[in-house]
């Protein structure tokens, strides 16, 4: 006879903020298969809630977009400032942003969010995303300008390579298969 003590409880809520952290992972991966044109329906349906609960929490797609938006421009900021200044913080840095990576949504988002900047917000969020890599490069490695404009642009072609899925398409255009080559042996010269 089982004692009352071996009871399982019952699963617990999740709070308001859990939630909607739960919403946000959601709103990352689905922004960044569909870019803005995804819907808040298929955000909510990706996160297992109503859509109608996902504009209570957010307001509207927009500002749903730019706080998923947000969040990982400030994962890839937060990933480069977290690079001590001295004189290996240009490989650092480099090393840092090619951890991110493996996070292909974090990139595509940032992507889809470079493409809607048309949108003030949008357009703001991702100016700054830019100009404080090139400032933090700037200030950490004590780069020249052009070292810096170079950092953030191999970062820029780093995120389109990925975009279009170029490493799983070898053989199929020389000249991609040249640029990816190119900019691979970049990254190792970085590292």
């Amino acid at each position: 006879m089982p004692s009352t003590t071996d009871q399982t409880s019952p699963p617990q809520r999740m709070t308001g903020a859990e939630r909607r952290e739960q919403i946000l992972v959601a709103a990352r991966r689905v922004f960044a298969e569909g870019g803005y044109a995804a819907s808040t329906d298929e955000v909510a349906r990706a996160a297992g809630v109503s859509q109608p609960y996902v504009v209570r929490l957010f307001g509207s797609k927009r500002e749903l977009f730019l706080e998923a938006y947000r969040q990982a421009s400030a994962e890839v900021l937060a990933a480069l400032a977290g690079v001590p200044a001295g004189p290996e913080a240009g490989r650092l840095m480099g090393d840092a942003y090619v951890g991110l990576l493996d996070d292909r949504d974090l990139l595509r988002l940032l992507m889809h969010g470079f493409i809607a900047g048309a949108d003030e917000e949008v357009g703001r969020v991702a100016r700054h995303t830019l100009g404080e890599a090139f400032r933090l490069f700037r200030e950490r490695a004590g780069g020249t300008e052009d070292e810096a404009r170079v950092f953030v642009a191999q970062g820029m072609l780093i995120n389109v390579l990925l975009a279009v899925d170029a490493h799983q398409h070898q053989g199929e255009d020389d000249g991609m298969d040249g640029l990816v080559l190119c900019t691979l042996d970049g990254i190792a010269r970085l590292s």
